[in-house]
């Protein structure tokens, strides 16, 4: 026990530079303490004191604003930041090293018994106010952007954001790098070389248009030479008919 609240402190000066002393995360970080309250609702709940888990979980809540369903299943070192408005489900699992910032809900879309809420791998950062719905899997070393709506499963080292969340970053080799050693850690889900699909398309087009753009440009040269007037054609750039070219062609 006291073994993993160390972890939990020392993850604390690992992922928020914020943090000053023991004492101030002792007494000044909601979840830490959130934590603590689960490891003992959860225990409860697995000794089948379903009402005394819920009322600790509930005792928790009050004072931290973080609401840990007692029977959700939270691997070592797992740290909230800022914590307030985090929700997390009876059958959310959550892996190993996980961060998750405040406003996030690990939610489940079925009243359906069983499995209903996600499932986080190991070394998952999940940005501030994101929503993680249904009983899907967040690869490990997954990144979650802030305000994401998460609703399909995501890769083991991919970054998704967006609502519906879409796949910025292409799959990389789970939370390792090249050399072997875990990858940095991203605050907020947030990296510096996001691959948006959305504007690599918007870049596309605006590239496809400026060829366009170039052959019309042509096209009216040659035209010009011909002795066809197409100062009109240049001055409406911006207007321009498809069928224009036919007309002062006829």
């Amino acid at each position: 026990m006291f073994d993993t609240i160390k972890e939990d402190i020392a993850s604390v000066f690992a992922r928020d530079p914020a943090a000053r002393s023991t004492f101030e995360v002792l007494t000044c970080y909601p979840g830490f303490h959130a934590r603590l309250f689960h490891r003992v609702a959860h225990s409860l709940w697995q000794t089948n004191l379903k009402w005394l888990a819920r009322f600790v979980s509930h005792i928790g809540r009050f004072f931290t604003g973080i609401e840990i369903h007692p029977g959700a299943t939270i691997g070592r070192r797992f740290f909230i930041d800022h914590g307030m408005g985090v929700v997390i489900g009876e059958t959310a699992e959550i892996g190993e090293d996980v961060t998750l910032y405040h406003g996030v809900t690990l939610g489940g879309t079925s009243w359906k018994e069983g499995k209903r809420h996600p499932t986080l791998g190991n070394g998952v950062v999940v940005g501030a106010g994101a929503k993680i719905l249904g009983p899907i899997t967040i690869g490990d070393g997954a990144k979650i952007g802030s305000n994401a709506v998460v609703v399909k499963d995501v890769p083991a080292g991919a970054t998704a954001a967006g609502i519906p969340a879409r796949i910025l970053d292409d799959v990389q080799k789970g939370a390792q790098q090249a050399d072997g050693k875990s990858a940095p850690f991203n605050a907020y889900g947030i990296t510096s070389n996001q691959n948006d699909p959305l504007a690599q398309a918007i870049h596309g087009l605006l590239g496809h248009s400026a060829a366009v753009d170039q052959r019309i440009e042509l096209i009216l040269k040659r035209l010009e030479k011909m002795g066809v007037d197409v100062e009109e054609a240049r001055a409406t750039a911006d207007k321009f008919d498809p069928d224009y070219l036919n007309k002062i062609v006829d």
